[in-house]
């Protein structure tokens, strides 16, 4: 996974947009000690292509976490149109897992390596008491949040910097420098929306600049502290990793030239009108 060589020949790429509720699978990426998303996908797959396959995608999500729109790609011998991948994938796969699109793309088209930005939604319920139908969908915060001061400590996060105070100590990525092009902050009723857009982003990243957005919209913190946790360049000067289950994969945005449907998945998976944008 990760290679960036393009399909031998006989084999064509195909690229498919998927959505899961991330609450049963241990993250995305295929696992030793319990079941993931890529696992089931890749057996329904699998199964339609008459023939093992491997996939590759977007962005690696962690347990719990939910996707809207993730974009994995496959290279297969096997001739079958969109429907067939569409409809005999989804029939092979548990009820937290959809396929919403399929399409043949060109050799050169990478499902991680081709996408310019990602768009990534967490998503608080804000009341004092815990959700019941909600739960592992959203993050819950019993104190009352301040979105102004939330909104004004997101600014110090905008622009390419060094996220090393985000990042978790597991994280693999060489870098630890981004660049979140937008992040907002907007109260929907008792629901907080964090929507962060990057360029990429590193393990646990969003969840972290959500920890210490929470700290400042609670009052623990002022809207100045970012910068100081981005200037320490340590994750223990940082906030809280805040819970997977608010966390949401919305969009992945690629060069015109792929001609990939549209990403960006307005309706957050079974959560009420109130927490979508």
């Amino acid at each position: 996974m990760g290679e960036t060589r393009e399909p031998e020949a006989g084999l064509q790429r195909w690229a498919a947009g998927v959505e899961y509720d991330g609450t049963p699978w241990l993250g995305w990426q295929r696992q030793k000690d319990g079941p993931s998303v890529q696992e089931k996908l890749e057996k329904a797959l699998g199964f339609v292509a008459d023939h093992p396959l491997e996939l590759t995608c977007a962005g690696r999500t962690d347990a719990g976490v939910h996707a809207t729109a993730q974009v994995v790609h496959f290279d297969t011998a096997s001739r079958r149109e969109a429907h067939a991948w569409i409809l005999g994938g989804n029939t092979n796969l548990p009820d937290s897992i959809a396929i919403r699109w399929a399409q043949p793309v060109a050799p050169a088209f990478h499902a991680r390596f081709a996408a310019r930005s990602r768009r990534y939604r967490y998503v608080i319920a804000n009341r004092p008491v815990r959700p019941g139908l909600e739960a592992g969908r959203v993050a819950w915060w019993r104190r009352p949040l301040d979105v102004a001061r939330m909104q004004e400590a997101a600014r110090h996060f905008v622009g390419e910097q060094d996220f090393t105070s985000l990042r978790a100590a597991a994280c693999q990525a060489k870098s630890p420098v981004r660049r979140v092009h937008e992040l907002t902050v907007r109260r929907r009723g008792e629901y907080v929306l964090v929507d962060v857009h990057a360029n990429a982003f590193l393990h646990h990243m969003v969840r972290n600049i959500a920890g210490v957005l929470l700290a400042v919209g609670d009052g623990r913190a002022q809207p100045d502290w970012p910068r100081e946790v981005l200037a320490a360049r340590d994750r223990r000067q940082s906030g809280i990793t805040a819970p997977a289950g608010g966390l949401y994969f919305v969009q992945v945005e690629y060069p015109p030239e792929f001609a990939m449907p549209d990403q960006e998945a307005p309706v957050l998976g079974p959560v009420p009108a109130s927490m979508q944008g």
